[in-house]
């Protein structure tokens, strides 16, 4: 066998485990997937790009609740949702894949998540028209790309934590989110703290952590 899913890790840690697919072959994920096939187990698929998705077989497809725009699937019977206070705060649309991955992996664990988009601080106008339901979420998992300027202006204005997630979105010297992640690690906002670029999952995986929350797909 190529691989051994860590099917105990959400009752160790209250995160599961991700299947980051990106480098995996067609076969090598639905071997996986035939794996978790048994009663109750359940499945998050990160990375699944379009042309693996299409590249399964047929059963296993089928089985299987997927996302384009975040590259996320899920295979098993989905969570009851509720809320979390968590939110996800978005710079711009082109972040909304990064932002979708976070709200995926949230739901996966059973936590609905207030997504706010494209209030990016080219318009601050757009983040201070929301910035009242903002200031009521306990945690905020902020997205952006660029210059990463959403970081900072976000920790100055709420009392709830920020995970700065920076995005590969950006010409030239944003390098490919480079720009953005320095910007988050350099932040003058207390408060702020950061994620690899382009890692919904880990945001919000870090967001349930803060919270004390994650056991709640496991019945904690």
């Amino acid at each position: 066998m190529e691989f051994e899913i860590d099917h105990a890790r959400e009752q160790r840690t209250g995160i599961a485990e991700g299947i980051f697919c990106e480098g995996k072959s067609a076969a090598q994920i639905d071997a996986i997937l035939a794996d978790a096939a048994g009663p109750r187990r359940r499945l998050l698929l990160t990375r699944l790009s379009p042309e693996q998705h299409a590249a399964l077989a047929p059963t296993g497809r089928a089985g299987l609740d997927y996302d384009e725009l975040s590259g996320t699937a899920i295979a098993g019977e989905p969570m009851i949702l509720r809320p979390s206070g968590i939110g996800i705060v978005c710079a711009g649309t082109s972040d909304l894949r990064v932002a979708r991955e976070a709200a995926r992996t949230l739901a996966f664990h059973g936590h609905d998540a207030l997504v706010i988009a494209d209030v990016g601080v080219a318009g601050l106008w757009r983040l201070l028209a929301r910035i009242d339901e903002i200031r009521r979420l306990r945690v905020v998992i902020a997205v952006a790309g660029m210059e990463g300027a959403l970081f900072s202006v976000l920790a100055g204005l709420i009392a709830a934590p920020v995970i700065a997630v920076p995005t590969s979105v950006g010409y030239g010297v944003a390098a490919g989110g480079t720009a953005a992640l320095h910007a988050a690690l350099a932040s003058c906002a207390p408060g702020v703290v950061v994620v690899n670029i382009d890692n919904g999952f880990g945001a919000a995986a870090a967001a349930m952590k803060m919270l004390g929350v994650a056991s709640a797909s496991t019945g904690g």
